[in-house]
């Protein structure tokens, strides 16, 4: 680990964000008298401070540096109370270079299995986002942290659609049929797509994590932030997922498909050494397979199957019981994939794969809250399987867009109490 000595809080971060910008921590050792908590609070947010002789150590990460404590974003004469004007997420015209959380947009499903529709997820949440009123009882005004969305991908969206004509014969089929050229020629046609995809993502979250925002994906099938979560596990090494989800999505290459919908966290969890746990919310419906994955995981995938959780409740414990066990399963930093077929089904009726059971709004909204007042740090997180119903029916995008203000609530407050 590399160390300065100083004084000077303008070299400090400078070495500091140099030595971080390389994914790695820095060790600054500041002389003594140097006014720590006023200073060093203004400097980071989280970073481990200890005494050391007539010296201050600070530790110091890249998320550390990249998360100072920032005035809130009000733009001059913007009233949250009035009917929205603005054409970026949730009416805002925060610009994503000044935002402190930005969302990426991924239109893109070609490999969900009962059928399609959520690449039309990320036009169909912006769209509702602008119903959704700015105070929040839990977190307050959310808005004024500063998030923004980027521009959907027009290229992502044609992606999505040549790649989805391919998959839909072997989908049709079962899954890929072994010796039938068709189908492999398909398969490496929807592989390679998925493959740009992942690429499209991490390179717009290297961008965000480089000047210091928190990053998110808002999907598209749950296929679509593995890029992110790769970016954020050679970042965040040891960090954990909390995923509140219908499916386990284990499964391994599912209908023959390397990058399947069903796949995403047998592929984080075979492929991302960085990620230590997985935490699982809300499942229920799973293969033997992935029971047999889960059991040979020693731990590092951790389960709470959706049966289980009512199982507890209806023998006394209580919601907030249940929430603290799934958080103490988690190391200090999160990340939260959150596919909205986790919630009850009348919250997602059009989501690609829909399960009776699940979580209530409420409750997840408490579980969010008590992991942002836990001390550990969300890092990054990602809402995916939102699709829209027949042109007049926006409550699919009117739920998705409120779980996507509390998860940027949770994020944002979990950086102020950590």
């Amino acid at each position: 680990m590399p160390r300065v000595n100083g004084s000077d809080p303008r070299r400090m971060k400078a070495v500091a964000q140099r030595w971080s910008s390389r994914r790695e921590e820095v060790e600054v050792r500041l002389a003594s008298g140097w006014p720590l908590r006023e200073d060093v609070g203004r400097l980071v947010r989280g970073g481990r401070i200890r005494s050391c002789g007539t010296a201050s150590v600070v530790r110091l990460s890249h998320y550390d540096l990249a998360m100072p404590a920032r005035k809130p974003i009000v733009p001059a004469g913007f009233d949250p109370d009035a009917a929205a004007t603005g054409d970026g997420l949730f009416g805002l015209d925060t610009r994503p270079e000044d935002a402190r959380l930005v969302v990426i947009p991924v239109p893109f499903d070609a490999t969900t299995s009962y059928r399609a529709g959520t690449a039309q997820g990320p036009a169909h949440v912006l769209e509702a986002s602008k119903q959704v009123d700015l105070e929040d009882i839990q977190y307050g005004p959310i808005w004024q942290g500063g998030i923004a969305m980027l521009p959907i991908s027009r290229s992502i969206a044609s992606l999505s659609k040549r790649a989805r004509a391919a998959a839909e014969p072997i989908i049709r089929a079962g899954g890929a049929a072994p010796g039938n050229r068709s189908h492999a020629r398909a398969i490496a046609t929807v592989n390679a797509a998925s493959e740009r995809v992942h690429g499209h993502v991490a390179s717009e979250a290297e961008r965000i994590l480089d000047r210091g925002a928190i990053p998110a994906v808002l999907g598209g099938d749950h296929a679509s932030p593995f890029g992110l979560i790769a970016e954020l596990s050679l970042r965040h090494p040891g960090m954990g997922i909390l995923q509140i989800d219908a499916h386990a999505d284990l499964r391994d290459s599912f209908e023959g498909f390397a990058w399947s919908h069903a796949s995403i966290f047998h592929n984080v969890m075979t492929r991302l050494p960085g990620v230590k746990r997985l935490v699982q919310v809300g499942i229920r419906d799973v293969g033997a397979r992935e029971v047999e994955f889960i059991e040979r995981s020693k731990g590092r995938v951790k389960t709470f199957f959706d049966q289980r959780l009512r199982d507890r409740q209806f023998g006394g414990a209580s919601w907030t019981a249940v929430c603290k066990d799934i958080i103490a399963a988690l190391p200090r930093d999160v990340y939260i994939s959150f596919d909205i077929d986790g919630l009850t089904a009348d919250l997602c009726p059009r989501t690609g794969t829909p399960v009776p059971g699940g979580l209530s709004f409420p409750e997840v909204c408490h579980l969010l809250e008590l992991l942002a007042l836990s001390g550990r740090r969300v890092i990054g997180f990602d809402l995916c399987e939102v699709a829209p119903g027949a042109p007049d029916d926006e409550w699919n995008g009117c739920v998705g867009a409120r779980v996507l203000y509390k998860l940027a609530g949770c994020a944002l407050r979990s950086h102020t109490a950590s």
